[in-house]
């Protein structure tokens, strides 16, 4: 039997009915079947960009935030106690949304988690337009933060299940988008920034109060965040419209009928290279299930250390020591400074997932990704040594590095480093062809996939707490 379907696209494997009637369509019926597939591949970069998008608008939103409590006892700590809250409640959430997976089904997790992200996403944006205490400010936050962590828990888990189940494609589509979303939040921050500031100077806004002064105007940074979290309500509504439309296609509700509760049998003679990597639908007791995890990650353990090690060094000092990192020059006002870093970091970081791509350019022994994600701690003290902003401060401190293309180059460095180590330890444990630990071959895939997710969250827990650590060495 012939198909006049590509075959290097063929990620899903179709069933029988399917492939007898395959026959006796026209060359139009596949190709548009083809484009389907096509486009469910870039609805999972979507999804990916969604996962994301919370973390990423409380951290490069950090102006705003510093803002409404400049003068405050919050200022120092607010930065740290957001990226805490968030981490650690998603850290719990997380494993607790792995364990229940399979009691659920993943499209409902998905449509609900997204529609409540609409609402917590729109509530940031009426905060921009009202003004309370520095105390009630950071009460509503954390309460903002904390129930994005719980809704971007289910999020993940059932979007990372669902690129597990379609196959290695949908996986590295959704790794990407979650890179991608870092950038073009970043780019829509810096823009905003640019238009808020338009014609006005750095000793009308927070400047003021980070050299010492009250704040007594932040306009420019209620205008630059109303511009991002409305941007960013209309991107997470048209993702969930997005979803819907993948939702109702019939190949998707074929292959992913596992997480429905619908099992879905593959003949044998159809499993090749391109089949979706989870193809094992046996029911497993809640015991069977928690004594293959702790076996995988026995022997996963290198993999998800260089995960949550990277993670932890990254934000131990980002986003926050970096974005009280200050130009050296005074003309340059501090928002647009630290809204440029944050894109030099979201974009480096992309880069240096991308760089994964060539096989000529991929490390894949895990004893060398291990010191990767050794060499990567020096980046710590050298942020330190930059032009950090010390409240507490009662004389200026000439910073050690004094040039802020020099700062910027650290920036780069550190947002690469972390985009190559962390994919290369997360492609590299999810591979059975690279990684020796996955002993029980591709049934062991959907658990090393989900691990590394989790682990992702112990990274970023740990780096938030260490953050605090870090706040008081300045």
């Amino acid at each position: 039997m012939t198909s006049s379907q590509p075959a290097n696209y063929r990620t899903i494997p179709p069933s029988e009915d399917h492939a007898n009637a395959s026959d006796s369509h026209e060359d139009g019926g596949a190709g548009d079947e083809w484009q389907v597939e096509h486009g469910a591949k870039w609805i999972y970069f979507v999804l990916g960009c969604a996962i994301l998008l919370p973390w990423n608008a409380l951290t490069n939103s950090m102006s705003f935030f510093l803002s409404r409590v400049a003068g405050s006892p919050y200022y120092p700590t607010i930065s740290s106690y957001l990226a805490s809250v968030y981490t650690l409640g998603k850290l719990f959430f997380q494993f607790y949304c792995t364990l229940t997976s399979r009691k659920s089904s993943a499209s409902r997790r998905i449509f609900a988690s997204m529609s409540v992200t609409v609402v917590l996403v729109a509530l940031l944006f009426t905060s921009t337009f009202i003004r309370g205490t520095a105390a009630s400010f950071v009460a509503f936050s954390l309460l903002v933060a904390a129930a994005m962590a719980v809704t971007n828990s289910y999020l993940t888990t059932a979007v990372m299940a669902g690129a597990a189940i379609l196959g290695p494609e949908f996986l590295k589509m959704t790794l990407a988008g979650q890179s991608a979303i870092a950038v073009v939040v970043s780019v829509v921050q810096l823009a905003s920034a640019v238009i808020s500031l338009w014609g006005s100077k750095p000793s009308t806004s927070i400047s003021l109060e980070l050299f010492g002064g009250n704040v007594k105007d932040s306009r420019a940074e209620d205008v630059a965040a109303r511009i991002f979290f409305g941007v960013a309500t209309l991107f997470v509504l048209v993702s969930l419209f997005a979803y819907a439309w993948l939702q109702r296609q019939p190949f998707y509700r074929q292959v992913t009928s596992p997480l429905e509760g619908r099992r879905r049998e593959i003949p044998c003679g159809e499993i090749d290279e391109r089949t979706g990597l989870v193809a094992d639908n046996r029911p497993k007791t809640q015991t069977q299930d928690s004594s293959r995890f702790f076996k995988v990650l026995k022997q996963n353990a290198v993999f998800m250390f260089c995960i949550s090690y990277s993670f932890l060094v990254t934000l131990s000092v980002y986003p926050a020591i970096t974005a009280r990192v200050q130009s050296v020059d005074p003309r340059i006002h501090p928002m647009l400074f630290t809204a440029v870093h944050f894109v030099i970091q979201n974009s480096s970081d992309l880069l240096g997932r991308l760089t994964c791509s060539r096989p000529f350019l991929a490390i894949w022994d895990p004893k060398k990704i291990l010191v990767l994600a050794f060499l990567r701690t020096v980046f710590v003290p050298l942020i330190l040594l930059c032009n950090v902003y010390r409240p507490t401060a009662t004389n200026l401190i000439s910073p050690v590095i004094d040039s802020d293309v020099l700062y910027m180059l650290i920036i780069f460095c550190m947002g690469y480093s972390h985009g190559y180590v962390t994919t290369l330890a997360i492609l590299g444990a999810s591979s059975p062809e690279r990684n020796p630990g996955l002993k029980g071959g591709h049934e062991d895939v959907d658990i090393v996939a989900a691990m590394s997710g989790s682990f992702v969250m112990v990274g970023l827990a740990s780096g938030a707490l260490a953050s605090f650590g870090v706040q008081a060495l300045i």
